[in-house]
């Protein structure tokens, strides 16, 4: 059967399970699009309002739902505007499948009208990409960026289609066995989605041995002080329940990165939370303390370590992750295993001894409760409506589903220190590329992957000036996002770095008097706004929201807060923890 280089591309989404693309269209996709409008049955196209919130977009619906999102750009100006999405999942290990046009095969390297050499371009922040400059290959050049994209340590990867493959045709053979064929035609999605979850099993392997469980086993088995630091890749293995099982049957403190958060939920007794620049006393003394660091898919960032030569500075080092590029590259491990973080922990658990009995006495609890009576000293002190009111109210009126997105800044913190994150996959925030711009495409990407768990939006006025045309994209998809802007009228964290480190000299970085007015700018997408200034106004303006949102339709709590509230704890970078 003959079909269009476009059809052949839609056919093969469906063959991956794809059932949302979040895309723009342009010159050189006209023909993918064509095809869609036939298909949108079968798979829903999202229109953004630019291509950066696509790549956001496709970026928050694979964190949220933990299946690769796909954004699709034309070619040029559209091509590039994902970039910035693409290289926010790169450093964050999310799967992603972007795909672009581009101009005809005899136009390319002529400096053609919209031309770009994307593929040059994403080389170094992708895990791979094609140019499908031969219809034949497409559909197999699709199939195996799926499989790339998911497998290992997931990544984004990008295809590039000249406008003239998408328009001719060719013979296409469906990837499921002629006597499914008949079943394909009538795209039965659980078949599809089956056999695409097929695929993707034959490429994970056991890739450690007997011998490294041995060692590692030994290692923790001698230490009398274990810690465990939690990285994303523990939600990325699906790997919660294993972490569980190994931290209480050590009664060890966990960690976490910015990427873990909701990999092992805030109230459990073990759970010391962030570490590292903004982490908790709890954490970073664990790290001095320990004898012993058991760290699960993390790759030990400057955010984390701060001081390198003092990071942990009396414990070995036993480090697990996926990928052998993050051992040794940053800390050094006195043990390592590499594989899957969920086949590893089973492994190891089933190694450990009957019982196990530490010296940490309590310590972890007694950090904590420190910890908590100085926050809660600190916040009674103020008189101004104080970020850890709004967003833990927030999680109280949202419940214990919801997912919870931010922007880069102060309020990306504050959110991480107070949401009681309970489930992966229920903090979605730009971790190692810290894009501010990243949270409303995000958002709106988890919304769609997730419609029946609430969905906020924690986000900063700096933030949401670089994102609020997706107001409209919520709007035209009646997307329930509820949107908390933070604002203090300047760009927080970079005000509280010229507080700290530059005397003052608050330059370029107030945004006094220069707008937007963030209810009227919601009221202009048809989102119902609240402007808020204490506490009772807040608790007001969540109710209403909350019945706006139960019509189905977004909303926005403009929540004011003191220019110079700060985020506490901060270590800077290269300064030893005290």
């Amino acid at each position: 059967m003959k079909y269009s280089g476009a059809r052949i591309l839609v056919e093969s989404l469906m063959e991956n399970g794809v059932d949302t693309v979040f895309g723009y269209p342009g010159g050189t996709v006209l023909n993918i699009y064509d095809e869609l409008r036939r298909y949108e049955d079968r798979i829903r196209h999202i229109l953004v309002s630019h291509e950066q919130h696509a790549a956001h977009a496709a970026d928050g619906y694979a964190r949220a739902s933990g299946k690769p999102g796909v954004c699709l750009a034309t070619s040029g100006p559209g091509a590039t505007n994902l970039v910035t999405g693409i290289a926010t999942a790169f450093a964050d290990s999310i799967p992603v499948v972007a795909i672009t046009g581009n101009v005809g095969i005899p136009l390319l390297g002529k400096d053609s009208f919209q031309e770009v050499d994307i593929a040059g371009i994403t080389m170094p922040i992708v895990k791979h990409n094609w140019i499908a400059e031969d219809v034949r290959d497409l559909a197999e050049i699709i199939r195996e960026a799926f499989i790339v994209a998911q497998s290992g340590r997931p990544g984004p990867v990008l295809i590039d289609i000249p406008k003239d493959v998408s328009g001719v045709f060719c013979e296409y053979r469906s990837a499921v066995n002629s006597e499914k064929f008949e079943i394909f035609s009538e795209r039965d999605n659980d078949f599809i989605i089956n056999r695409a979850a097929r695929l993707l099993e034959r490429t994970k392997r056991q890739t450690f041995n007997e011998d490294d469980i041995e060692k590692a086993a030994s290692l923790v088995t001698n230490s009398k002080r274990p810690m465990i630091f939690a990285g994303g890749g523990v939600i990325h293995s699906g790997a919660a329940e294993e972490l569980k099982k190994l931290a209480e049957f050590l009664n060890a403190p966990v960690a976490l990165s910015l990427m873990a958060l909701g990999a092992f939920p805030r109230e459990h007794p073990l759970c010391t939370g962030l570490i590292g620049m903004h982490g908790t006393a709890a954490s970073n003394n664990a790290a001095k303390k320990c004898d012993l660091l058991i760290a699960l898919g993390a790759r030990f960032s400057d955010r984390v370590t701060d001081s390198i030569k003092q990071f942990a500075h009396n414990a070995k080092i036993l480090h697990i992750d996926i990928d052998p590029a993050e051992i040794n590259k940053n800390i050094g491990a006195d043990a390592f295993i590499t594989g899957d973080l969920k086949m590893v922990l089973n492994a190891l658990v089933n190694k450990m001894p009957a019982k196990f009995y530490t010296e940490w006495n309590g310590q972890t609890a007694a950090w904590k409760e420190g910890m908590f009576k100085e926050k809660r000293k600190a916040i009674s002190r103020r008189r101004a409506l104080h970020p850890r009111f709004v967003i833990e109210e927030t999680a109280k009126a949202l419940g214990e589903k919801t997912v919870a997105v931010t922007d880069v800044g102060q309020h990306q913190i504050w959110a991480a220190q107070f949401f009681p994150f309970k489930y992966p996959r229920s903090f979605l925030s730009s971790g190692g590329m810290g894009t501010m711009g990243f949270g409303l495409g995000a958002a709106l990407g988890a919304k769609t992957a997730n419609p029946a768990s609430p969905v906020v939006l924690f986000t900063g006025d700096g933030s949401l000036r670089m994102n609020s045309g997706e107001m409209a994209t919520l709007v035209k998809y009646s997307l329930p996002v509820l949107i908390i802007v933070f604002n203090n009228s300047t760009l927080g964290m970079l005000r509280q770095w010229q507080n700290l480190f530059y005397e003052k000299r608050y330059f370029q970085t107030d945004l006094d008097n220069r707008g937007p007015d963030f209810v009227k700018l919601a009221a202009a997408y048809d989102v119902p706004g609240f402007r808020v200034t204490d506490e009772a106004s807040f608790l007001q303006a969540l109710e209403k929201s909350a019945q706006v949102l139960a019509l189905g339709k977004p909303a926005l709590i403009e929540a004011i807060i003191d220019k110079n509230e700060k985020v506490i704890p901060f270590v800077p970078a290269g300064v030893v923890h005290e």
